[in-house]
């Protein structure tokens, strides 16, 4: 369920808006527009080919100030300008972002005012990618993509249909309504311009995959990769709170300004979550726990025979339902239930048997959401009701869990104050 964006909320918020060539650059405008309608101050930059499909005089008369296309250029006023320009915003936006500016962007190659300014920017960035479905789905352009999502930059993936040379399939920019909404969505809870709505929380996640060793050189893990976890500490981060992420084995890196532990087993995870959770006010299981672990761990390298080897697997420990046993103070606990089928059901099982506060339950099973994929498809448990999350990024689902937590937490707070007035 979206929550709907109040428009007055964003008056005085600052934005560079970045066009780059393509035929989609006049679509930029009605961006614009649609930002300045909801209170945002919007500067623009534009590429040199990006001026052949859409005159600077456009965007000057509905920005009302200069637009940057050269910092060298001798009418510009400000020498340093892709210095201030990026510094003193609170989103920098991008649209249309054709691939020669996302190559550009990903590789840190800096050849002109828009690439500049994504070096030298602060502030989140949002890009908007607009091309040929071959150019979109070419391996270097999806590397490309690759590397700024793990550099933080989201990435408002394109929409299908006919595009300008006749091709039909991905690669069309998203309509601008919708960049708008994103927009205004990260300016929300961005650090600079957050509501600071976890800033009374102490969050600790968990992230990643763990490894239960069966002698020196094999194990028994998973395929979770740690993005839905980070992108968890990322959001929680950003609204205020201070967070703590256990992380397991992950193929990502980890962000900023929150603290890492790391613990490669069951176990080890166990032991620095029930260090950290008396002192934590919200506990997320994000990470992929193994169920079992092998009951012996060979000192050396069990050697290859021609029969069959059997392993003796034992429970391994049950980190969340011991996590929701120890609670105390109205601490929060949140899991995550990965399911291949029966999915609603099976995830309400494990959320009233664990006795959790809410659960997350996605679909594993569903192409291109998941374990080691950019994006995610879920559904949110919890005593009272469902949300639904259609397919989206999982910093966008991070930012939707942390609205039902704050929820939670809300909800909470009224029991507490009708329970003192009753006593009264």
């Amino acid at each position: 369920m979206e929550k709907a964006l109040d428009p007055s909320g964003f008056f005085g918020s600052r934005i560079a808006l970045g066009v780059s060539g393509g035929i989609a650059a006049y679509k930029a405008a009605e961006i614009l527009r649609g930002l300045q309608r909801a209170g945002c101050d919007v500067r623009v930059a534009m590429t040199k080919h990006a001026c052949e499909f859409v005159q600077p005089l456009t965007f000057r008369a509905l920005s009302g100030a200069y637009v940057v296309v050269d910092d060298y250029s001798p009418d510009n006023p400000d020498p340093i300008a892709h210095i201030t320009f990026s510094q003193t915003v609170d989103l920098f936006v991008v649209a249309p972002a054709t691939a020669d500016i996302i190559a550009k962007f990903a590789n840190g190659i800096a050849d002109d005012f828009v690439s500049s300014t994504y070096l030298a920017c602060a502030s989140p960035i949002l890009i908007a990618p607009a091309m040929n479905s071959v150019m979109w789905n070419h391996p270097a352009t999806q590397r490309n993509l690759q590397t700024l999502r793990a550099d933080g930059v989201i990435v408002l993936e394109p929409d299908e249909g006919e595009m300008a040379c006749g091709t039909i399939g991905p690669g069309r920019l998203s309509d601008p309504e919708r960049i708008v909404s994103r927009a205004l969505e990260i300016l929300r809870v961005s650090p600079s311009r957050a509501i600071q709505d976890l800033a009374d929380e102490k969050v600790l996640i968990t992230a990643g995959a763990t490894r239960e060793e069966i002698d020196p050189v094999r194990f028994i893990s998973n395929r979770s990769s740690g993005r839905m976890g980070f992108a968890l500490a990322q959001a929680a981060r950003a609204r205020g709170a201070e967070v703590t992420v256990v992380s397991g084995v992950t193929s990502v890196p980890p962000i900023s300004g929150v603290q890492l532990i790391r613990a490669e087993s069951a176990e080890q995870m166990r032991t620095a979550v029930m260090r950290g959770w008396p002192s934590a006010s919200v506990f997320i299981g994000a990470a992929a726990v193994s169920d079992y672990t092998p009951a012996m761990r060979s000192a050396e390298k069990l050697k290859k025979s021609e029969g069959s080897m059997t392993i003796e697997l034992r429970r391994a420990p049950d980190i969340l339902s011991e996590v929701a046993q120890a609670r105390s103070n109205g601490q929060l606990v949140i899991g995550f239930a990965a399911e291949t089928n029966d999915v609603l059901a099976n995830g309400r099982a494990k959320l009233e048997r664990k006795k959790l506060d809410a659960i997350v339950a996605n679909d594993v099973s569903q192409p291109g959401s998941g374990f080691d994929s950019e994006n995610n498809a879920v559904t949110i448990l919890t005593a009272d009701r469902e949300v639904d999350l259609p397919l989206m990024s999982k910093i966008d689902v991070a930012h939707k869990i942390v609205d039902e937590i704050v929820r939670l937490r809300d909800k909470q707070k009224q029991a507490s104050r009708a329970g003192a007035a009753t006593k009264r």
